[in-house]
């Protein structure tokens, strides 16, 4: 009988397995402890739920906002490099004749 399959190794192993999804599952409880706590704080600091929620929804309108102008700012670097690409072409085709 080799050592990977003596029941003590198996144990072992799934003994490995079972205390990693512990782990995991622990870091996950802890970073939703200190979100909880960090929102918490942010709550206190307001002094009132309607202050805090009036925040809460301006933040998720500036990240909103935020992307928008990103997206915005893509699509106009498009239309610049499609405008160049023109101007070249124009100067191109003014060359030839």
């Amino acid at each position: 009988m080799s050592l990977e399959e003596r029941p003590e190794f198996q144990a072992l192993t799934e003994l490995e397995k079972i205390i990693g999804h512990v782990s995991e599952e622990l870091a996950s409880w802890r970073r939703r402890a200190h979100k909880a706590e960090a929102e918490r704080a942010r709550w206190s600091e307001h002094g009132s739920v309607d202050e805090y929620q009036r925040i809460t929804e301006l933040e998720a309108e500036n990240q909103e906002l935020r992307g928008r102008i990103a997206l915005a700012r893509d699509r106009v670097n498009e239309l610049l490099m499609r405008l160049r690409f023109l101007e070249e072409q124009a100067a191109m085709e003014a060359t030839r004749r």
